[in-house]
C-alpha cells in the first residue's frame, strides 16, 4: 500500500457538505482506505485572493493504486461533485490535491509529488500537521515549515 496525503478544499456552494461528500467518495474507492482525516479549517484564499474563503482539510489515504490512477479517481470525484476548471487558483466547489507521499515521488505532466507549493501553503500544512504531527518534508519538520508562514494564524479550526 502506498501512503498519500491529500489536501481538500472548497469555497463555493455548501463547502462543508461538499468536503464531507468528497471524503466519503474517496473512502469508497476500490483500492483506497482513508487512514486519517483532519478537522475542517476556514482559510483565506491563496494565489488569487479576490474570492470567498475556503474550508480545507487534509487526509491520509492508503492505496494499492498507482498514484497517477489514484489522482484520476480523485479528479472523477471532483467532477461528480460539480468541479469545473475555469482558472488557475480560482473559486471552486471542490479541490482534491495529492500533496505528499513518503513512499513515492512523481514528476509527470499530470502529477508532481511532493506538490510544488506544499511548503508555501499554510492552508495545507495546518490540517496536515493535525493528522501527521511528526511528518518531515524535504528533511524539514512540518512544524518548522509552518513557523515560516505567518498566514498560519489566519487558519481557523471549525467545530
Amino acid at each position: 500500500m502506498i501512503r498519500v496525503y491529500l489536501s481538500l478544499g472548497a469555497n463555493l456552494g455548501r463547502r462543508k457538505e461538499t468536503l464531507q461528500q468528497a471524503v466519503r467518495a474517496i473512502s469508497a474507492l476500490d483500492g483506497v482506505r482513508l487512514a486519517a482525516v483532519s478537522s475542517f479549517y476556514e482559510t483565506p484564499p491563496w494565489g488569487k485572493e479576490n474570492q470567498p474563503p475556503f474550508i480545507n482539510a487534509a487526509a491520509l489515504a492508503e492505496t494499492s493504486l498507482p498514484v497517477v490512477e489514484f489522482l484520476r479517481k480523485c479528479q472523477a470525484v471532483e467532477t461528480a461533485l460539480g468541479r469545473v476548471r475555469h482558472e488557475k487558483w480560482g473559486a471552486r466547489t471542490i479541490d482534491i490535491d495529492l500533496v505528499y507521499s513518503p513512499d513515492v515521488t512523481c514528476r509527470t505532466a499530470e502529477l508532481t509529488l511532493p506538490h510544488p507549493y506544499l511548503t508555501q501553503r499554510a492552508f495545507v500544512l495546518v490540517p496536515l500537521q493535525e493528522i501527521a504531527p511528526h511528518l518531515t518534508i524535504g528533511g524539514t519538520d512540518i512544524g518548522q515549515l509552518l513557523i515560516k508562514l505567518p498566514e498560519r494564524r489566519q487558519i481557523i479550526k471549525i467545530e
